[in-house]
């Protein structure tokens, strides 16, 4: 179950339109972990729209760098402490972004204008769940063909993780920056139990090298990201924990293109 735990918060990553207030996301990493509620932010509609220069196959090393359990000892998450083995330890992935695929009969006509960037849902779920939980652990990644928010992943042992996004919110502080926050209703079914909570990934990232007159080979992108975890009303510990989070996990990514 510890080990299923950690799956279930790594696999938001890279996987996050709404519109949030000129820096209030921002504002929630450099205050981590003093985190008191989550942030108010539009319901989930379509898919979440990335800058062009997140477009492209990339490697990731994404390094925990920091954790804290704010509500401890009276509550704490199932393995959270077992997921200090990952601290300072980069993990390695590929990922990527690519224009969003339209179906039916407005294909023709979208596709004549600027394609939006979006996130390879399944290519993206599958390499970072592999990377944490090893090849024979992770059966598939299925992303529901007309709900890019409902994406299930299933396990080894008849287990399954349903993660399904409610809300979203952006931020583009200049061309060169882009803060996205994404909450999702996530549900793991094992053999004999079910494990209920919301997470919220922030994540700011920042072209730091390269990129200028579409020269992408030396391109670098940084970000800095923060996965929180809530409990659920089905939890006999949600009125205690009072809408804080009781999970707090910070990274740092680094993106360069493959290869």
């Amino acid at each position: 179950m510890k080990l299923i735990w950690g799956c279930c918060l790594v696999l938001t990553l890279l996987l996050w339109s709404g519109e949030g207030l000129a820096g209030v996301l921002a504002d929630r990493i450099s205050s981590f972990p003093n985190w008191e509620s989550k942030p108010t932010v539009a319901v989930a509609k379509g898919d979440l729209v990335y800058p062009d220069w997140m477009a492209g196959n990339w490697n990731v090393a994404s390094t925990l760098i920091d954790l804290a359990a704010p509500l401890a000892p009276n509550i704490v998450t199932p393995g959270f402490e077992s997921n200090r083995q990952y601290l300072q330890q980069p993990i390695l992935f590929k990922v990527r972004f690519q224009p969003e695929k339209n179906i039916g009969l407005i294909s023709n006509y979208t596709s004549k204008k600027a394609q939006k960037i979006v996130a390879d849902r399944t290519f993206n779920g599958l390499n970072i769940a592999k990377a944490y939980l090893g090849d024979r652990a992770v059966l598939s990644v299925k992303v529901d063909p007309h709900n890019p928010n409902r994406q299930i992943t299933v396990l080894k042992g008849e287990k399954q993780l349903i993660s399904i996004v409610t809300s979203r919110g952006t931020e583009t502080p200049n061309p060169r920056e882009f803060v996205s926050t994404e909450i999702s209703q996530q549900v793991f079914r094992g053999e004999s139990d079910i494990y209920l909570n919301e997470v919220e990934t922030t994540t700011a990232y920042r072209v730091v090298r390269g990129g200028e007159n579409g020269n992408s080979a030396s391109k670098k992108i940084e970000a800095d990201q923060v996965t929180a975890i809530y409990l659920s009303p089905q939890d006999p510990n949600y009125f205690a924990a009072g809408g804080h989070p009781v999970a707090l996990y910070r990274y740092r990514l680094e993106l360069v293109p493959v290869e």
